[in-house]
């Protein structure tokens, strides 16, 4: 065994699954024998919707969160052994492939009752943890999540764990659905002023005290709606938190911004993307409490205990071989899809 198929995309949005080695396995490294991986509408493939998908060129393998079992591991490899249950992040380590070699610190183990499906939501939730961890969300607070993708639906499902009132905004009737059935129950498809004042209603005219914006590129259109959902000084000054998840926003506003304050998140804690880190080595947890690393084991947890639902995001499941066309359906419908799985080694039905 020293090949896998994978799945490749070429500048012009052209995706497919080619064959290619399998890397070699390196100190810290498992070897992983992936059964589910899952796609990020966003960063993977939501830039190449309108491109003319022609075959050719440099075709390169993406993807960046999967799960499944421990074949084999590097020397140094701490707390994994052969044949444990695995969920894995990172690129370009854990791409959409049969098999993935994954530095040790970007791998947490699956509790048995955690599906490889669950698992493969791995990246996004850490994502997920990371913007709430930066929006320094208190129990019993008014929060906002405009953007049920992904991202969305888990950062609003994370703010009702922390204990506050949590209302989700997003056009698709989709994934308010999903966002509702996974207990966010105040998700509806107002945009607008509608939704300025569904806030309004909802807290009494006493506005947010915090907001995440998970709508990518939209996020600065957005935004002028949110500004009016805020808490106000009885100065007319703005007050409260906005996270820009991805960091894309840019507000222009100036000093009519009030006091809000606005704050970046991007990726999944300390450690992600520094290789020491990621190939084994930690930093000290009395300083650095929340990495990546803790951020995926506490995914792991709360899922094998029920307190976080990525079950109910699942909208389609897919061999491989039928993965370029999922993607393709996933940008040109969005209505139709929120969490595609793609399924490998015969794992789960179709």
């Amino acid at each position: 065994m020293n090949v896998r198929r994978v799945l490749t995309k070429n500048e012009t949005g052209y995706i497919e699954v080619q064959e290619q080695p399998i890397p070699p396995l390196e100190p810290g490294t498992a070897l992983v024998k992936v059964h589910a991986s899952l796609i990020s509408a966003g960063t993977e493939i939501s830039r190449l919707r309108d491109r003319p998908r022609t075959p050719g060129g440099s075709q390169r393998v993406f993807g960046y969160q999967n799960a499944g079992i421990v074949l084999e591991v590097g020397e140094g490899c701490r707390n994994l052994t052969p044949g444990t249950r695995v969920a894995c992040m990172g690129g370009p380590y854990s791409v959409h492939g049969e098999y993935a070699v994954v530095p040790q610190n970007l791998i947490t183990p699956l509790p048995e009752n955690v599906s490889y499906a669950e698992g493969a939501f791995i990246a996004l939730a850490a994502t997920a943890m990371q913007a709430v961890r930066r929006s320094d969300l208190v129990w019993g607070e008014e929060a906002a999540v405009l953007g049920l993708g992904i991202v969305g639906q888990l950062v609003a499902q994370i703010c009702q764990i922390a204990g506050a009132r949590v209302l989700a905004f997003d056009p698709l009737p989709l994934r308010v659905e999903c966002a509702r059935r996974a207990g966010v129950l105040l998700a509806c498809t107002d945009t607008g002023e509608a939704a300025v004042s569904r806030v309004a209603a909802v807290t009494e005219g006493r506005g947010l005290d915090c907001a995440f914006l998970c709508v990518g590129d939209a996020s600065n259109q957005v935004f002028p709606y949110v500004y009016k959902m805020m808490k106000r000084a009885p100065d007319t000054h703005a007050y409260g938190r906005v996270v820009s998840v991805g960091g894309t926003l840019t507000h222009g506003m100036g000093a009519s911004l009030g006091n809000l304050d606005i704050r970046s998140s991007a990726r999944t804690g300390p450690g992600y993307h520094d290789p020491e880190y990621e190939y084994g080595r930690d930093y000290p947890e009395v300083f650095v409490r929340w990495s990546t690393q803790a951020h995926i084991r506490l995914f792991a947890r709360w899922v094998s205990e029920g307190r976080l639902n990525v079950k109910d995001l699942i909208t389609t499941r897919v061999p491989l071989e039928k993965a370029p066309e999922a993607c393709y359906s996933l940008m040109d419908e969005p209505e139709r899809h929120l969490g595609v799985v793609i399924l490998y080694h015969g794992e789960g039905s179709v």
